[in-house]
C-alpha cells in the first residue's frame, strides 16, 4: 500500500493532465449532445440526447472527485507517512552508539610471532609432554579491507554506515545510513561487479526517508559471486532527478572458518 501511495504522489502531475483532458473531453460531449436535443424534433431523439449528454455530467463529475482524492492523497496520507517513517527512524536512532565503526586489524599468523613450540612436562615420562601449537587466526567480522576511496559519500542525504567502505561482506548484513533531499520521491540501492556483468543491478528501493543514521534495508550477499564490487546508494527527487549518491567499495568472500580447538 505505501508503494502505491508513493506513486501515486510521483505521477501526481501526470494524472491532473489526463483528468483535466478527461474533462475538456466529457464537457465537449455535453455541448455537443446539447446542442442536439434542442435540434431534434423528435421525441426518441431528444430522449437519446438528454441521456447522452446526463453521461458527460456523470464523467465530469467523476473526474473531479478523482481530483479531489489524489490532492487528497499528497496533501494528508503522503506527509502522514513520512512522519511516522521518521518517528521510526528516531526511535531506532536512540539506541546506544557503538561508535565509529573501526575494527582493528586481525593480529598476524602466530608463526609471525615467533612462538616455538615448547614442552611442558607434567611427568618424568617424556610421552606426557604438552606442547604449544600456533592455530590460525581468522578474520574477524566486519573486516575492513584497503580499498579505493568512498565516492559521494560527503553529502548528508545520502550517506552509508553499513556497508563500510573496504568491508568485507560473506553474511546478510543490515543496511544503516541516511536517506534524504529536499521533495524526495525515492532511492535505489545498487551493486556493481563480477555478478552484474559490468553494470548496476538495483537490489532495493527505499521510498520514505530516513534523515537519522537507521537501518532501511539489508544486503544478502549469497546470489553473488566472490569478488570486489561496488555498492552504492542513489536518491532522486519527484522530477526523478538524481539529488545526492554515496558509493563504497566492498568485497564479497566465501563464509570464514571457525577456530577448532586443538587438541
Amino acid at each position: 500500500m505505501t508503494a502505491v501511495i508513493a506513486l501515486i504522489d510521483q505521477v501526481a502531475i501526470g494524472i491532473y493532465f489526463l483528468i483535466a483532458a478527461g474533462i475538456l473531453f466529457a464537457l465537449r460531449r455535453y455541448i455537443i449532445y446539447g446542442e442536439e436535443y434542442r435540434s431534434s424534433y423528435f421525441e426518441l431523439e431528444r430522449d437519446l440526447s438528454r441521456y447522452r449528454r446526463t453521461n458527460a455530467v456523470t464523467a465530469i463529475i467523476f473526474l473531479v472527485e478523482l481530483i479531489v482524492i489524489v490532492a487528497g492523497v499528497q496533501a494528508v496520507v503522503v506527509p502522514e507517512l513520512l512522519l511516522d517513517r521518521q518517528l521510526e527512524a528516531l526511535v531506532a536512532g536512540a539506541r546506544p552508539d557503538d561508535g565509529d565503526f573501526r575494527t582493528p586489524a586481525p593480529p598476524p599468523p602466530a608463526a609471525d610471532l615467533g612462538i616455538n613450540p615448547v614442552a611442558l612436562p607434567r611427568s618424568a615420562g617424556a610421552a606426557s609432554q604438552i606442547q604449544a601449537t600456533p592455530v590460525p587466526t581468522p578474520t574477524p567480522v566486519g573486516t575492513i579491507i584497503p580499498a579505493e576511496p568512498p565516492i559521494g559519500c560527503d553529502n548528508p542525504g545520502a550517506q552509508l554506515l553499513i556497508p563500510g567502505n573496504g568491508m568485507r561482506v560473506f553474511q546478510p548484513i543490515p543496511v544503516i545510513g541516511t536517506v534524504f533531499a529536499d521533495q524526495f520521491s525515492y532511492a535505489s540501492i545498487e551493486i556493481n561487479g563480477p555478478s552484474t556483468l559490468g553494470s548496476f543491478q538495483v537490489i532495493d528501493e527505499q521510498h520514505i526517508e530516513v534523515r537519522e543514521q537507521a537501518e532501511f534495508g539489508q544486503f544478502v550477499p549469497a546470489p553473488y559471486e566472490t569478488g570486489e564490487y561496488e555498492f552504492r546508494l542513489m536518491v532522486f527527487d519527484i522530477t526523478n532527478v538524481l539529488k545526492a549518491s554515496c558509493l563504497v567499495h566492498i568485497y564479497i568472500s566465501e563464509p570464514l572458518p571457525t577456530l577448532t580447538p586443538v587438541r
